[in-house]
């Protein structure tokens, strides 16, 4: 059996202590800190982990025009990846301790190279310590890496370029759903890029809107009412998922995927790539 989607604790646990155990990947990341993550690995994380850093090694590099966290290169970032041992038949599994903000993006990129065996830890490192499991600061074993070209298939996500996404303007054919904070959407308290606002026609959904008090992703019924009723008319594979920089978008794609309501793309430059673009309209407040 194979996960695709979320994993427990409890389950993660077990699947450790088989011999086709799954790679596990700490994604811990601070946007304000972007050495923390690391240090928090180092500190204590789950045994056997490994460390994928959110800059290094899950994205691409800035040029100032296409957003601060654009895609990598997608044959570098598989050949990034088998060098932790992962082959196309292994089980993945990401976490962090954000809620899944940062190990959501580990998910949609495998899944962009076209793995699909591939979870995310549903409550991170918190879920992982309530269940009275161990941490250690032991860096993980060195594993034999796999073949690169092997991981590289057809691709299980899709993405919506920035061309397209002006266009859409006049077709509205599409609906982009924006997973930054309210007060960001609405243009109140830009913190991270040069301008405030959202794309016009986009809906907000913040992204931890998709996690219960404890920290884990909402029931599926419950997450599909919610889009169901934000998106309207519009079908999933209509949906394309944005927030300021291709990162907490993944959330609400992998939240969609829980709820049944597969197909929705990500658009990677989200707001900082757009708030750059000469002319690029700008519109501020609540949800049309």
């Amino acid at each position: 059996m194979h996960f695709d989607t979320l994993i427990t604790a409890k389950d993660l646990a077990k699947a450790l202590g088989d011999a086709n155990a799954p790679v596990v990947v700490d994604c811990g990341f601070d946007l304000a800190q972007p050495q923390a993550g690391r240090r928090a690995y180092d500190e204590g994380h789950i045994p056997g982990a490994c460390y994928l850093h959110l800059e290094d090694d899950l994205s691409g590099v800035p040029d100032g025009r296409n957003g601060r966290h654009p895609l990598p290169d997608r044959e570098a970032f598989a050949a990034r990846v088998a060098r932790l041992g992962i082959r196309a038949d292994t089980q993945v599994v990401a976490y962090d301790s954000s809620g899944g903000m940062y190990a959501a993006r580990l998910w949609w990129l495998m899944r962009w190279i076209g793995h699909r065996a591939v979870a995310v830890l549903d409550g991170g490192l918190d879920a992982w310590r309530a269940a009275g499991l161990p941490l250690t600061s032991e860096p993980a074993p060195a594993a034999a890496p796999g073949p690169a070209q092997e991981l590289l298939r057809e691709p299980l996500v899709r993405v919506v370029p920035h061309d397209a996404v002006r266009a859409n303007l006049d077709s509205g054919r599409l609906l982009l759903i924006d997973a930054r904070a309210p007060d960001r959407f609405r243009g109140e308290n830009e913190t991270l890029d040069p301008v405030g606002g959202h794309i016009p026609g986009a809906r907000n959904r913040l992204f931890r809107d998709n996690l219960d008090a404890s920290g884990c992703f909402r029931p599926p019924a419950e997450l599909r009412r919610a889009f169901e009723a934000l998106a309207g008319d519009y079908a999933p594979a209509a949906l394309v998922s944005q927030c300021g920089s291709g990162v907490t978008a993944c959330h609400n794609l992998l939240a969609l995927e829980i709820a049944g309501l597969p197909g929705a793309a990500l658009y990677p430059g989200s707001w900082s790539e757009w708030c750059c673009q000469p002319g690029a309209p700008i519109a501020t407040g609540p949800n049309p």
